[in-house]
């Protein structure tokens, strides 16, 4: 199925209906949906540093002067090398009491702050929530994976890495 940029723009938006999402996530890609869709991210951005993958909500690994590769969020701020875990760049809150996790949930509706809490993760540059993740108390800041930077685009795209 080859989108336009419109309806590439409305699936990023989570503006189709769920019929045509289902329908465009099980049909065949085009092959240069990938650049398309980096092309779609990169004209939101207020920055210039080449988007080489979308990393999460807010965030990219984005190509530096000199080779290397950062994450970066939406308004410019740049957490850490793409290899290291951002989440310990980022401004963390963490709600561990009764009062605090009923701040967003009903009544009996949260865990029970004995066994886990929560943690956000903010950006610091822009405050903006990046993640979150109900995990219990002690459980360390796990980095959820390091992308392959090289493998990705020599292997799967068959073309080289982006730089700056």
């Amino acid at each position: 199925m080859n989108l336009d940029r419109e309806t590439l723009a409305d699936l990023v938006d989570e503006r189709l209906p769920r019929g045509q999402v289902r329908a465009i996530q099980s049909g065949f890609k085009d092959p240069d949906r990938f650049d398309k869709y980096l092309a779609l991210l990169q004209e939101r951005v207020e920055w210039d540093d080449p988007i080489v993958l979308p990393f999460g909500e807010h965030l990219y690994v984005v190509a530096k002067p000199g080779g290397s590769h950062v994450v970066k969020c939406d308004c410019g701020h740049e957490l850490c090398a793409h290899t290291e875990n951002w989440k310990l760049e980022a401004l963390v809150h963490v709600r561990e009491t009764d009062d605090a996790l009923r701040e967003i949930y009903p009544s009996k509706m949260h865990g029970d702050p004995a066994w886990n809490h929560l943690r956000e993760y903010y950006c610091p540059g822009c405050r903006t929530q990046l993640e979150v993740e109900a995990v219990p108390h002690g459980y360390p800041v796990i980095h959820d994976f390091v992308p392959d930077l090289e493998a990705f685009y020599e292997g799967w795209l068959g073309r080289e890495l982006p730089r700056a």
